[in-house]
């Protein structure tokens, strides 16, 4: 019966609290800064955004669930156990290096930095921290947030979400001296002493509820035994049941106040997988970007190789022609300034290829000093090409970026967690008013002292019969004073009976009534309610400066793209018509008609058109790579599952437009 009541009284609460909370909760989410509707090519450029930045389907641990206490039941009391990092390079790294040379693919690039660079292995345990919030948040704690946007203002729940359980055993013996005539009597000069023991067993239950609703349950259990008589039982086992419970109705009442940190510790973890995806974004647009880098370098190489081979053919000819006397040893000085011009050229591009490659390899191991990597030669496999780049208009690809761009998601979810903060700390201004009921039941038990007359009559012959003023009384014979006989039983009991009239309700209290508690002037809340509004305008402009930030960068991304498409073809001109023009030069040095000071000059023209070639080639595959970052197409266009890289393992190769086994179905 006692069950039943309890659970009545919880569920009407539970239900009184739900009426309004609804209502608190759907308004929770806030409406972000106004922006224009995304275009039809942006809504179908977005549509399969869904599956690249999906982090749950394979990302392994999720640190916002603790471990089950089913069926080890002292999992709770240990340590979440948690991987040490690997710091050495992934097996597939080895397998790449043969023969002192590490032969790399863009592909192979992309895929072995996301599962060594070392900023993506930091940034990585940015959402398992997260997450550990969100499990505080859960158990009904305040969480620690790593964002410098998220404030906490005011106070969370009072009361824990997780159960908590008490118990409180102890035993005692205390020893007190009486002062009192009725007990140690007059007639001696004893103290007397009240020797007590005492044994208290005391169990408890508490929880706190999303509604605000807080319950507690307690049984205490008391054990005495005294020297007195004067008890009823002796020993005495009391017991006594109390449940209470509790329910804001002003401040604190609603779903919404109790589940503020919950709620914010679930969009911060979004948040920390938006800060992972970008680090991704970053992290491969940077290889991609040292890949280029490198390949230029590589390439420029062998232009400045074969202009020191154009060099030393002309230097030796004109050497040839100045021993037979057919040239004046000017021209050979003059070529000879040009072969040792090219040469420094050469060397300068030699040292510039080893730092690309010292670059590309920090990037894509986490060990580059490792045994196998010492003096590898990095040799990139995937040629410089002219990109088929797509018409795009501004609007468009503003709105795409818009959607898709890593910052703003993450601008969003700060405004979320600002309007819930806002809405709190509003919650946060009422008066104190809580409706609370309580019950109680005790039982009495123990070993009962039955004392029963017998009606006999035992005299004290020892105590004569006395006269008011004290004086003994002679005559008549002496009348003597005594004790009606009596028998003791004791019937014996315990924490049986005292549970028993605990449960059956027999000595029931009864409680109910409001608590009001009114702070005067309200400072404290008026200012966390201030700081609030004030941190959500501030992410509000904020919101609107990133969305400027972002038509910048796209701005610029599409003007060097197209700068670089022309840069490209303007240069491919020039370098045929230095060709041309070296080509017609040489026939004439053939024939006499022009100086080997021209032939040089018109060498060094073709070297700097085919390096001014392969520098606008590789800018414009920096471009693309640069476009795809501003408008945060990376994970789409290369076909990424950021829950790969979060594993650190991936589950299949990028796909990477434009290169050897490109599939162009799958992007898409």
């Amino acid at each position: 019966m006692i069950g039943r009541l309890m659970h009545s009284v919880l569920v009407v609460l539970t239900a009184a609290s739900l009426v309004v909370s609804p209502a608190i909760a759907q308004a929770q989410e806030p409406q972000a800064p106004t922006q224009p509707a995304p275009t039809p090519q942006a809504q179908t450029a977005v549509a399969s955004a869904g599956e690249a930045r999906d982090l749950k389907a394979t990302q392994g641990p999720d640190y916002s669930h603790g471990p089950s206490t089913f069926p080890n039941f002292i999992s709770p009391y240990r340590a979440i156990k948690v991987s040490e990092p690997m710091l050495t390079n992934t097996p597939r790294l080895d397998q790449l290096v043969q023969d002192g040379k590490l032969r790399l693919s863009l592909e192979d690039a992309i895929s072995i930095a996301l599962e060594n660079n070392l900023d993506i292995s930091v940034q990585r345990f940015t959402p398992w921290i997260a997450e550990t919030q969100l499990l505080k948040a859960k158990a009904g704690g305040i969480p620690q947030s790593g964002s410098a946007q998220q404030v906490v203002l005011g106070s969370g729940p009072s009361v824990p979400f997780d159960p908590i359980l008490t118990s409180n055993m102890n035993w005692s013996r205390a020893v007190v001296p009486v002062n009192n005539p009725f007990l140690s009597g007059t007639a001696t000069s004893t103290i007397f002493q009240v020797t007590s023991y005492n044994a208290n067993a005391n169990f408890g239950y508490s929880q706190g509820f999303h509604t605000g609703t807080n319950v507690s349950l307690t049984i205490d259990n008391n054990r005495s035994t005294t020297n007195t008589g004067e008890v009823l039982f002796n020993p005495a086992v009391q017991s006594t049941l109390t449940f209470t419970i509790t329910q804001p109705l002003l401040n604190g009442f609603g779903i919404l106040p109790n589940t503020r940190f919950i709620i914010e510790a679930k969009n911060s973890v979004k948040v920390a997988n938006s800060q992972f995806a970008q680090q991704v974004i970053a992290t491969v647009a940077a290889v991609s970007t040292d890949y280029w880098e490198l390949v230029y370098a590589r390439e420029n190489v062998k232009v400045q190789q074969a202009a020191v081979g154009v060099s030393t053919k002309l230097y030796e000819d004109n050497k040839k022609q100045l021993e037979i006397g057919t040239m004046a040893p000017l021209d050979v000085l003059t070529a000879e300034s040009q072969l040792a011009t090219d040469t420094q050229n050469l060397i300068v591009a030699q040292t510039n290829q080893l730092q690309q490659e010292t670059v590309l390899l920090v990037a894509i191991t986490k060990n580059p000093l490792a045994a196998n990597l010492t003096g590898v030669e990095i040799v990139p496999t995937t040629p410089i090409s002219i990109p088929d780049v797509e018409t795009i208009n501004l609007e468009s690809a503003v709105n795409e970026a818009w959607e898709k761009r890593p910052e703003l998601q993450q601008a969003k979810l700060n405004l979320k967690n600002a309007d819930i903060e806002v809405k709190a700390t509003k919650n946060s201004l009422l008066p104190q008013l809580n409706l609370f009921g309580q019950y109680s039941a005790t039982g009495l038990n123990g070993n009962k002292i039955n004392t029963t007359p017998t009606g006999a009559f035992i005299a004290d012959l020892q105590a004569p019969v006395v006269n008011g003023a004290g004086a003994p009384i002679s005559l008549p014979p002496p009348i003597f004073v005594g004790t009606p006989a009596t028998t003791t039983n004791i019937t014996p009991g315990g924490i049986g009976g005292a549970a028993s009239d605990m449960f059956d309700a027999k000595y029931p209290t009864y409680a109910v009534g409001l608590n009001l508690t009114l702070p005067v002037r309200n400072r404290s809340a008026q200012a966390d309610s201030a700081r609030a509004i004030l941190d959500q305008r501030q992410l509000e402009v904020q919101y609107r400066s990133i969305q400027n930030q972002i038509v910048l960068a796209v701005r610029n991304a599409l003007i060097a793209l197209q700068q670089d498409k022309a840069q490209v073809a303007a240069a491919a001109k020039a370098r045929e018509l230095a060709q041309q023009t070296l080509n017609a030069e040489q026939k004439k040095y053939q024939l006499g008609s022009s100086t080997s000071y021209n032939v040089v000059l018109r060498a060094r023209d073709l070297t700097a058109a085919l390096g001014t070639e392969l520098r606008a080639k590789a800018n414009l595959e920096e471009a693309v790579v640069n476009l795809d970052q501003a408008l945060g197409r990376t994970l789409d266009t290369n076909h990424i599952i950021v829950a790969d890289a979060l594993r650190g393992n991936l589950t299949h190769e990028p796909n990477i437009p434009g290169t050897p086994g490109w599939d162009a179905g799958a992007g898409k």
